[in-house]
């Protein structure tokens, strides 16, 4: 394989040894962080696969609050200049933002969600202002806002009450903030049942359920006792990232990948390639 540095988002391209025609853009959580990693996994299937920093670098917000989602839609193109299809492969924020390109943008034949969101999330300025994850042709998008009345702070805090809460406190606000996942096409959706940042498992659910007769396949994937960051196969865990607990177990993180993979292979290889 040969790997390409991006610039303009900074980034990494893996280009495999024997092309299958797919392409995979791939979106880290929280952390905006490039994940060289899982792009290198996807390269050794025979995909053009990369991964980019989608805040924290230079010219971008230093953090996940209103970002655009052309950021996403630009790589997309990219790769389908010169892939037959192209796919988005995003995790916890970056599910949020992989489900929303793939909802907006043509190009996208797929996309693998690992602990995903069926709503949009706030974020937070560096003013400490509300505001939403994403922007759409320079429009914040609708988001759930944040009661923190339930959060409780500790050196290793779980979000999971956090976000459960402020869904009901501000139930009025999530179907305008709801991300319209039916416009999607293939989906696989992977999630942990001991996620202790939000409540995965339940957001796949909705997910499932809002796709309910559209025709596009959806496959949900969920494993009881994996955490919030799945482990593919051939994948080092990460140990990077803000300290939070995550729930899961090495083991079972690595379980639900091994589980989930038969199906990602499937969506990538849709005629078995």
């Amino acid at each position: 394989m040969r790997r390409i540095a991006l610039q303009a988002p900074e980034g990494v391209r893996w280009m495999p040894d024997q092309y299958s025609g797919a392409g995979v853009l791939v979106l880290a959580g929280s952390s905006g962080r490039i994940d060289e990693d899982r792009a290198r996994v996807f390269a050794q299937l025979g995909c053009v696969a990369e991964s980019i920093r989608w805040f924290g670098g230079a010219g971008q917000h230093d953090g996940p609050w209103e970002i655009p989602l052309e950021t996403f839609a630009e790589r997309v193109e990219n790769l389908a200049r010169t892939c037959d299809r192209v796919y988005i492969v995003g995790t916890s924020f970056g599910s949020e933002a992989a489900l929303l390109t793939g909802a907006h943008v043509d190009a996208v034949s797929g996309v693998v969600a690992f602990a995903p969101s069926d709503v949009v999330w706030a974020g937070f300025d560096g003013t400490g202002h509300e505001t939403s994850h994403w922007t759409l042709d320079g429009t914040p998008l609708p988001y759930v806002p944040f009661d923190f009345d339930a959060h409780v702070p500790s050196d290793e805090p779980s979000f999971l009450p956090l976000y459960t809460a402020s869904r009901v406190t501000y139930a009025h606000e999530v179907e305008s903030a709801s991300i319209p996942v039916e416009r999607i096409r293939d989906l696989v959706l992977v999630a942990g049942g001991d996620d202790r940042v939000w409540p995965s498992v339940a957001q796949a659910e909705r997910i499932r359920d809002r796709r309910q007769g559209c025709p596009f396949a959806t496959t949900l994937v969920s494993h009881n006792i994996a955490g919030h960051r799945t482990l593919l196969p051939g994948e080092s865990p990460v140990s990077s990232g803000r300290i939070m607990a995550r729930g899961g177990t090495e083991e079972a993180d690595r379980a639900l990948g091994a589980q989930a993979w038969g199906t990602i292979l499937d969506v990538l290889r849709p005629n078995g390639e």
